[in-house]
């Protein structure tokens, strides 16, 4: 019987994603320099891709003056100035998309929310093949904080991705809450967090399904582009559906 994956002892090769790029964008409300507990878990995750050779980056949204709206480029809206437009470059260039930010009031952030509407503002946008901009890219978060709502934060980041084009691995979300209630943050001394086992194993989980996935859709050249392309559609053909009537 031939030895399982897990079992046959891969060369230290077997598993590099050398060809991954991952962009971390860190939604907490805190400016730089300040210590910032959601840049703690993306360190553990960052850890782990580059490893094994993705070429990882991070940004702070907090520290960049994201305009509030949902245009690509809001100083076309009345706006002064918009850090997007180049922000959005960064997005476009990575496979990997994680989304991170603490829970208030058992929500998302201001930060993450803005960060969503942003990229939803581009979501219009379209690749080459024709199909919306975020194909054959995969998107996963990260949730911190002192109170519950963990799962629920997940929820509408990820639902927000797959909406918007990007391709969810299973178990593509881990987060850290401690106690239920007032209690010390991720990175306080005492608080446990890093050294939680379950959120170690769904960090780890997380971030190694995010490189597959991630390198299965690069090295198939993406979604295939049959039956999603938003041009073709426009262009009147409805491929499985009766083509409109332009008499």
């Amino acid at each position: 019987m031939a030895a399982s994956p897990s079992t046959a002892n891969p060369s230290p090769d077997a598993y590099r994603f050398d060809d991954l790029t991952a962009l971390y964008i860190n939604c907490t409300l805190k400016p730089s320099p300040q210590q910032s507990n959601t840049q703690g878990l993306i360190d553990k995750s960052r850890a782990i891709m580059d490893a094994h050779g993705v070429a990882t980056h991070v940004l702070r949204a907090v520290d960049h003056d994201i305009a509030t709206g949902v245009y690509p480029d809001m100083t076309e809206h009345g706006f002064a100035t918009d850090a997007w437009p180049a922000l959005y470059e960064r997005v476009k260039a990575a496979d990997v998309l994680v989304l991170a930010g603490p829970i208030w009031l058992g929500d998302n952030s201001s930060v993450t929310k803005r960060v969503i509407e942003r990229l939803y503002a581009c979501s219009s946008l379209l690749n080459d093949k024709g199909q919306y901009a975020y194909y054959g890219r995969v998107g996963g978060c990260l949730i911190t904080g002192n109170e519950d709502g963990a799962k629920h934060c997940a929820m509408n980041v990820l639902y927000s991705l797959q909406h918007l084009g990007y391709t969810i691995p299973p178990q593509a979300d881990a987060g850290w809450v401690g106690a239920a209630g007032p209690g010390p943050s991720y990175l306080d001394q005492g608080s446990g967090g890093p050294e939680n086992d379950f959120t170690n194993r769904n960090t780890a989980f997380m971030t190694w399904n995010l490189m597959h996935v991630a390198a299965l859709l690069k090295r198939a050249h993406g979604i295939p582009a049959h039956g999603n392309q938003r041009s073709e559609w426009d262009a009147g053909c409805r491929l499985d559906y009766p083509n409109p009537d332009y008499r």
